[in-house]
């Protein structure tokens, strides 16, 4: 059985070595780099299943390196920040990210956020296959192998969260889907009530969409029901 990679953008030595000890007990192979400015070229020659990426580092900050590789790195990305860094959970949702953590983090809780987002990762893949789904009379058109979307012959530039969102969405165009079943399949974990990432990548899929978020015709809201993909 093939061991997760996971690669630790962080400069705190202490923190990065307390994880990285943590992440291997807990059979991991780890790798840790502390210079924003290598980060890129770390992260193509590791080829990591998994970043935890810090926002602050020195050199290139997290953000910039999280919108720099998304469009080519569809594995998961754990941003981690500070209470007091200026930055929100959309913030780090918008430039792809697919888990926001603040710091100081247990060690038990990153891996727990860790094993969520590989859980995820895997069944989405696992669901993938060869053939094209499409929706709205084909104008919307979702190619699982390249992992590329086009709507009206235009293509549409998705992190690999979003991606994952609206292939679960086509999955079962023409009916409604609750938040439970999408926070089911897309993060293997239970709808807390609480949690905004299906919200929020919703109203990212709209924007790129150019779905008007009143009254959308792609990405239907079903008042306290859930979400409807339009075929």
């Amino acid at each position: 059985m093939a061991i997760d990679k996971i690669l630790l953008v962080d400069d705190d030595v202490e923190l990065t070595s307390l994880i990285s000890q943590f992440l291997t007990m807990n059979g991991f192979d780890v790798e840790v780099e502390s210079n924003g400015d290598h980060a890129i070229k770390r992260i193509w020659s590791v080829k990591p299943d998994l970043i935890v990426l810090d926002l602050m580092l020195p050199g290139l900050d997290g953000l910039s390196i999280c919108r720099s590789i998304r469009e080519d790195f569809f594995g998961p990305i754990i941003m981690l920040t500070a209470l007091d860094d200026d930055i929100d959970e959309v913030t780090g949702l918008e430039v792809g990210a697919d888990d926001y953590l603040c710091k100081p983090i247990k060690p038990r809780v990153l891996l727990a956020h860790i094993r969520a987002q590989l859980r995820r990762h895997t069944h989405i893949s696992q669901q993938l296959d060869t053939n094209i789904k499409t929706a709205l009379s084909d104008e919307l058109v979702i190619d699982a192998t390249k992992r590329k979307v086009s709507y009206q012959q235009q293509e549409i530039l998705l992190t690999c969260a979003e991606f994952d969102l609206l292939w679960v969405l086509a999955s079962h165009a023409g009916r409604i889907i609750s938040r439970d079943e999408l926070h089911q399949e897309i993060f293997r974990l239970a709808y807390d009530g609480l949690d905004r990432s299906i919200d929020l990548r919703i109203s990212r899929l709209r924007k790129k969409l150019s779905d008007n978020s009143k009254e959308p015709n792609i990405i239907k809201t079903i008042r306290n029901k859930g979400y409807l993909l339009a075929k």
